[in-house]
């Protein structure tokens, strides 16, 4: 394989507009996603985007099942009397949620499920019996429903999130539960990795965390706008919810318990921040792995002897490759070959395959990496071995891109003036923090960005004499702070 273009370095430039705008752009000329449909923060899948949302939803099932879970599928109505047992979540969620009710006049109310687990409890509690029972591993793949008052953005903030992955697992003591939460961390790294998402690891504070949980551990990425976008989520949430359920098992020492819990959840918000992170002028560029098409081919020819032959190359290249790769000809006749080119790299497909007349007598054919526009020309014996390596270097390419992004946009500073420059900046302040709420919260206010949590993917302050810039006490940990969706 010879390289005969190399790498655009400008590919991955923004064009001159804001974020959203830019991806209302994509999502509409890619053929992803309609934003148009005329209900506030309610979005219609198109196919080529029906397509890689299962390519992403396979890759969470398969994860999940791997490590024990088994899926299920609840009803979207939650009866009113079960939303209203746990005082704390009922608060957290009650702006939030719509409520419907027969031919809208009185009588029962229900909810459209803004979380499940006002409706998993209830049936587990007549599942489990005793310790046998337990773990208990469930996730379902769902859409939900909240009443979000703020500018809904598509796939990022929605009414209606028609791709939430949620698992609820339940265990028989704190440990075994916070054993999970440890899975689940191992679990959403795998899925991200897999995506080529770089992340930041928070513990949220506790005036941040979820409605009827002891604690929350998020995951956030920061998009190219500096803003921290939110794509994951896990919950320790105790007896909580176990606790006004009666959710109990029979112990081996004969008493009956109370079970623990955890919940954690991923939505579409992934598939945006896989679209934007790897988004440039013209268009983005897919991680092979989840691309629904991972290779197009576009034959190049100017009259009918031409086509003959190129196209003979062309099917000759998908039967060598068809078992290797999700391959598509586009031998539509109305199209010029550069319409082909731009059409193809919006819509992301990670290697293009061009064959012409010259390519017809010299036995080859030229690859296009679409992350980098880099061309190679490699002989048709070799086609199948260079696709297979370009696929793997396109796929470690963002992978790195968008770590070294990520990390380039963490700071930590000592001062409240110093976190507000660097947020200003588009970046995540690491300002040294007491752990004291009412502290944090000041930070917070002062910096004017939103307190991301305590990161768990980094070291602790340790031996370093840093005060809490608003208490004045030693600090013990670092609190991010960011601008977010």
């Amino acid at each position: 394989m010879e390289l005969v273009k190399k790498a655009n370095p400008h590919s991955r430039q923004k064009l001159g507009r804001d974020l959203i705008e830019w991806f209302h752009w994509l999502l509409r000329e890619a053929e992803l996603y309609d934003v148009r449909y005329p209900v506030k923060g309610s979005y219609v899948w198109r196919p080529y985007g029906m397509k890689l949302r299962r390519k992403v939803e396979d890759l969470i099932r398969k994860i999940h099942d791997e490590t024990g879970h088994e899926e299920v599928l609840f009803p979207l109505f939650i009866p009113q009397e079960f939303f209203a047992k746990e005082s704390q979540h009922i608060r957290g969620f009650e702006k939030e949620v719509f409520w419907v009710s027969k031919g809208g006049e009185g009588g029962e109310r229900l909810i459209l499920r803004p979380t499940s687990e006002t409706a998993i409890m209830p049936m587990a509690k007549l599942w489990i019996q005793d310790y046998k029972d337990l773990p208990m591993k469930l996730y379902q793949i769902v859409n939900i429903f909240r009443a979000e008052t703020k500018t809904t953005h598509p796939m990022i903030r929605l009414r209606e999130v028609s791709m939430f992955k949620e698992a609820h697992t339940i265990h028989v003591d704190r440990e075994d539960a916070e054993r999970q939460v440890r899975e689940a961390l191992e679990i959403y790294k795998k899925v991200f990795d897999e995506m080529c998402l770089a992340y930041m690891v928070n513990r949220r504070p506790d005036w941040d965390k979820f409605a009827g949980a002891e604690y929350t551990i998020a995951f956030d990425t920061v998009l190219p706008d500096g803003r921290a976008l939110q794509i994951g989520t896990i919950h320790y949430l105790g007896t909580n919810f176990t606790r006004v359920f009666e959710v109990t098992y029979l112990d081996q020492d004969g008493s009956r318990k109370l079970a623990h819990t955890t919940s954690y959840g991923i939505s579409e918000r992934s598939i945006a921040a896989m679209l934007i992170s790897a988004g440039d002028d013209g268009g983005t560029t897919l991680p092979p792995k989840l691309a629904p098409i991972q290779v197009v081919v576009v034959p190049i020819y100017y009259n009918a002897e031409e086509r003959s032959t190129v196209m003979t190359l062309a099917s000759q290249v998908v039967d060598m490759l068809k078992n290797t790769v999700r391959i598509y000809v586009d031998g539509r006749d109305d199209k010029t070959p550069g319409w082909k080119f731009y059409h193809w790299e919006l819509k992301g497909v990670p290697i293009r395959i061009e064959i012409g007349k010259r390519e017809v007598e010299q036995r080859q054919v030229v690859l296009v990496r679409r992350d980098t526009l880099a061309k190679y020309v490699t002989s048709v014996e070799r086609v199948v071995e260079d696709v297979t390596a370009l696929m793997r270097q396109v796929e470690e390419n963002l992978r790195k891109l968008n770590w070294e992004n990520l990390r380039s946009r963490i700071v930590k500073v000592e001062d409240v003036e110093s976190a507000k420059r660097v947020v200003r900046e588009g970046k995540v302040a690491e300002v040294p923090w007491s752990g004291d709420h009412e502290c944090g919260l000041k930070i917070q206010e002062l910096v004017g960005a939103d307190a991301l949590g305590v990161p768990l993917d980094a070291g602790a302050i340790g031996g370093f004499d840093l005060r809490d810039p608003v208490c004045g006490v030693r600090a013990e940990m670092w609190l991010r702070l960011a601008e977010r969706y």
